[in-house]
């Protein structure tokens, strides 16, 4: 099996800032890709203790938790550890869906461990797991134009051109999170990778 222990639910995360203003952020792709999943899964999301709104369900075939943090992106971790800690999820069974600037526009990469790559909401997760090897999904979002700040590029919502194909590279993210769970990470990389 891919993700290790057979017993132990799957982990999705998807990453964001909570609240209305920020709901169509760049930021906040994970959030939408986890929207994607929980409709797939047939679930709703509920508030659990953990600071955490969760799915529980099934997802290809596997036991997944399904979660968006209500913590600000960069206290994520301890949402995320917390729910490790609930469910009994080793790393490798932890899949987290962000943004990410240093790749095109609705490209699609995925990896297990590395760095956080000035994340903020990565490197909250890996402090508080103590340990960088779990999943990741990685939405591209691009550079921001010009001499415009990363911060501030990352908290704008879509322009009227990207809102157009957004759809489409959620749903490719929401596959690959798919395929993390029933095919692992060489498949997936090939499959998602190799489309470009």
């Amino acid at each position: 099996m891919p993700g290790g222990s057979s017993t132990a639910p799957w982990l999705i995360v998807g990453l964001g800032n909570p609240g209305e203003p920020y709901s169509g952020n760049r930021h906040n792709v994970g959030f939408m890709v986890l929207d994607l999943l929980a409709a797939r899964a047939g679930g709703r999301f509920k508030s659990h203790r953990a600071r955490a709104d969760v799915v529980e369900g099934r997802l290809a075939g596997d036991r997944a938790v399904l979660a968006k943090p209500r913590s600000y992106m960069n206290e994520s971790g301890g949402p995320v550890a917390a729910l490790r800690d609930f469910f009994a999820v080793p790393v490798g069974k932890i899949v987290v869906v962000h943004d990410e600037l240093d790749i095109g526009f609705g490209e699609i990469r995925v990896k297990q461990g590395g760095g956080d790559n000035g994340h903020n909401g990565l490197r909250s997760i890996t402090k508080s797991l103590g340990d960088k090897e779990y999943l990741r999904v990685r939405v591209g979002i691009g550079r921001p134009p010009g001499r415009m700040d990363a911060a501030a590029f990352v908290l704008k919502d879509f322009g009227a051109a990207e809102r157009k194909d957004l759809g489409v590279h959620l749903e490719r993210a929401a596959d690959a999170a798919e395929s993390l769970v029933r095919d692992g990470v060489a498949i997936t990389q090939n499959a998602f990778h190799a489309t470009l």
